[in-house]
C-alpha cells in the first residue's frame, strides 16, 4: 500500500460523493463513472490491495442487502418475489444466449456465460439505490430486494450447475454452508447477548469472521464469496432488523470505506478503446437485455397491481446489473470460457445496465420523489433561510 494511491482513491471517492450530493443520482452510479474517467484519462488501475478492499466491499455489502430482507414480507408476497425474480432471471438469460450464439456468433460455452452474466441483478447497486432514497425501509423496497436475491440465486446456480468444478471441496462448501445457515442464527443471537454492546465491536467483528470463513471456503471450492454472504445475511436478517443500530454501522463502515473502491473499480477496468471497437455489438446485448427485463418484469407488476411509477421503477432496477455480472465474466475469463475480447463486451455492457437504468429510474420513476441528499446542508440554524436563496 501507497499513501499516494490511498490518497488517489479516496480523493475520487469524495469527488464522487460530492457529485451525489449536487446532481441527486446514486453515489454508486458516480463512482462508476468517476472511475470511468480515473482509468480512461488519468490511467489509474487497481492495485492488489485495492482490490482485497473491493472484493470485500462488494461481500459485506451483498450481506447487507441479504440482511435487509424481511422474511415475513418475503412470505406474505411470495408470489411477487418468485415471479418477479425468476421471470428477470430466466427470460434475459435466454434472450441473451440466443443472440449471442446465433448472432454474434459465440461458442456455446462463451454465450451461456454472456446470458448468466446479464441476466444477474446487481444487489450491491438495488441495496445503495434503495438505502439512499429510503426506500429499504418500504414494502416496495423490501419486494425488490427480495426479487433481486430469487435472481441471483437462479444465476449462482445456473453458473454452478454449468462450470462448476465437481470435487470434495464442493461438497465441504456446500456442507459447511448448510451447517452454518442452520445452526448461526441461534449461535448469533447467544453471541450477541454475551458479548454485544461493546465499543470494540465484537458483534460486527464476528459476522465479519463469519463471512471471511466462508468466503475462503467458497474460493477454494471454485465458487463466488458473495453467494454465502448472501445466504447468511438472509438468516441473520430478523436479528438485524431487531437490531437497527448495529446494521446502521455495519453499513456506514461499508459505504464509507469498503464499497467506493468497489464500484470505483468497476469503472476503471472499462477499456474506452475496447468500448469504440465493439460498440455495435455492446448496443446489441445492452438493447436486447433491457428488452427482456422490461418484456418479463413490468406485465408480473401490472398483473400484481403494482402503482404505474413504481411498476417501472421496479422494472428499470431489476434490469440494473453489476454484482455478479462482473463476477459471471470474470470467471469465465478465468476459465478460458470467453475471450479477453469477450471479457471488455460483457463487463461493458454490465456496467451500462448499473448506470442507465438506475439513472432512469431515479430521475423519472422514483415513487418517492427526490432525496433529501440532493441539496446541500444548510449550517444555519432552523427557521433561517439566507436572503436572495432559491433553495
Amino acid at each position: 500500500m501507497t499513501w499516494e494511491t490511498a490518497a488517489v482513491w479516496m480523493g475520487m471517492a469524495l469527488l464522487a460523493s460530492l457529485i451525489s450530493l449536487r446532481i441527486g443520482v446514486s453515489v454508486a452510479l458516480v463512482e462508476i463513472c468517476v472511475g470511468i474517467a480515473g482509468g480512461n484519462v488519468l490511467g489509474i488501475q487497481p492495485t492488489s490491495w485495492i482490490l482485497s478492499l473491493a472484493g470485500f466491499g462488494s461481500v459485506v455489502l451483498t450481506f447487507l442487502a441479504g440482511a435487509e430482507i424481511d422474511v415475513e414480507v418475503m412470505k406474505h408476497k411470495w408470489k411477487e418475489t418468485l415471479g418477479i425474480g425468476l421471470a428477470s432471471f430466466l427470460v434475459p438469460c435466454l434472450s441473451v444466449m440466443a443472440v449471442a450464439y446465433w448472432v454474434a456468433g459465440w461458442s456455446l460455452q462463451a454465450s451461456q456465460v454472456a446470458g448468466i452474466a446479464l441476466c444477474a441483478t446487481s444487489v450491491a447497486v438495488v441495496y445503495t439505490v434503495l438505502v439512499e432514497r429510503g426506500h429499504n425501509e418500504l414494502e416496495l423496497g423490501k419486494i425488490i430486494l427480495a426479487a433481486c436475491f430469487v435472481t441471483d440465486l437462479g444465476s449462482v446456480v445456473a453458473l454452478g450447475l454449468l462450470f462448476a468444478r465437481y470435487d470434495w471441496w464442493m461438497v465441504l462448501f456446500l456442507a459447511v454452508t448448510a451447517l452454518t445457515l442452520w445452526q448461526l442464527p441461534g449461535i448469533t443471537r447467544w453471541f450477541f447477548n454475551r458479548a454485544g454492546k461493546r465499543i470494540s465491536e465484537p458483534e460486527l467483528k464476528f459476522v465479519l469472521l463469519i463471512l471471511c470463513a466462508l468466503g475462503a471456503l467458497a474460493s477454494a471450492a471454485q465458487s463466488e464469496a458473495v453467494l454465502p454472504a448472501y445466504l447468511v445475511g438472509l438468516v441473520l436478517a430478523p436479528i438485524f432488523l431487531a437490531k437497527k443500530g448495529l446494521a446502521h454501522r455495519l453499513r456506514t463502515i461499508a459505504l464509507t470505506i469498503l464499497t467506493p473502491f468497489y464500484f470505483l473499480k468497476a469503472g476503471v477496468l472499462v477499456s474506452l478503446k475496447a468500448v469504440l471497437v465493439t460498440t455495435a455489438l455492446i448496443g446489441l446485448f445492452f438493447a436486447v437485455n433491457t428488452a427482456a427485463k422490461l418484456v418479463s418484469v413490468w406485465p408480473l407488476t401490472r398483473l400484481f397491481r403494482f402503482h404505474p411509477k413504481e411498476g417501472m421503477y421496479t422494472t428499470l432496477l431489476m434490469a440494473t446489473g453489476l454484482t455478479f455480472g462482473t463476477i459471471s465474466s470474470l470467471f469465465g475469463l478465468e476459465h478460458n470460457l470467453i475471450t479477453r475480447e469477450q471479457y471488455a463486451t460483457l463487463v461493458t455492457v454490465v456496467i451500462l445496465t448499473a448506470i442507465i437504468p438506475t439513472l432512469v429510474a431515479e430521475r423519472w420513476f422514483d415513487p418517492g420523489g427526490k432525496p433529501s441528499e440532493e441539496r446541500w446542508p444548510d449550517n444555519r440554524p432552523p427557521g433561517r433561510t439566507p436572503s436572495g436563496s432559491s433553495r
